[in-house]
């Protein structure tokens, strides 16, 4: 089974400060490519035209919006890939690792509770399963989202925060990018993950699929 990268002590959002040095576990054995077959299945990957273009790039994005005040999240919406999914509050298990949703429930996905509130000023993280033992789950197509798509997530207060994404990138796991998708930001920013990368019978999934989204819109 392989997971979600390590939050490295050195790279901290102040709301994420308790993520540092934690390793983020979701089920990424891919059991149910093993059980029909890995080939045809393998959920999309990102290309190379959808990822960042720099560290910093961001020529060419649409403009942030001033931060919404913290609110938590109820509903995380991508029409282009077709997700609307509740979203549940992730907390830490005992062992130190960040929990996943239940992976019986595929249309479920989570979101870091203890750190940054999507819309809030800095790095909001939501995380949820690419498949489970029944076949394609929430964030299977994530690896097919195209630059410029928008990302809707309903907030307890009654509004809804609008990010546009500014890259798709997939990652092994031995080269996780941690700074650029954990660290502190300057203005309100979503980072979704799920498993993806290279796909072994023998351990799963090698690696991760990001989004990087920033705020540029609400209602």
């Amino acid at each position: 089974m392989r997971g979600f990268p390590r939050f490295r002590s050195g790279v901290r959002d102040p709301a994420n400060a308790a993520m540092a040095a934690v390793t983020v576990f979701a089920l990424c054995s891919g059991v149910w490519l093993l059980r029909d077959g890995a080939g045809t299945q393998a959920p999309p990957q990102p290309s190379a035209a959808q990822a960042r273009a720099g560290l910093d790039g961001r020529a060419g994005e649409r403009p942030a919006v001033p931060p919404l005040p913290p609110s938590p999240p109820d509903r995380i919406r991508i029409p282009a890939i077709g997700v609307n999914a509740p979203l549940t509050g992730l907390g830490l298990t005992r062992t130190g690792s960040l929990d996943v949703p239940p992976a019986a429930e595929k249309n479920l996905a989570g979101w870091y509770e203890a750190g940054t509130t999507p819309g809030e000023r800095g790095t909001a993280i939501v995380a949820g399963h690419v498949d489970n033992a029944d076949g394609p789950a929430v964030f299977y197509d994530l690896g097919a989202l195209a630059r410029g798509s928008t990302i809707e997530v309903d907030r307890r207060d009654g509004g809804v925060a609008v990010f546009t994404v500014d890259a798709v990138e997939v990652h092994a796991a031995k080269d996780f990018p941690d700074e650029r998708v954990y660290g502190a930001a300057d203005r309100p920013e979503l980072r979704v993950i799920t498993c993806g990368g290279t796909y072994s019978r023998g351990s799963g999934y090698q690696g991760n699929v990001v989004v990087f989204a920033h705020l540029t819109g609400s209602r």
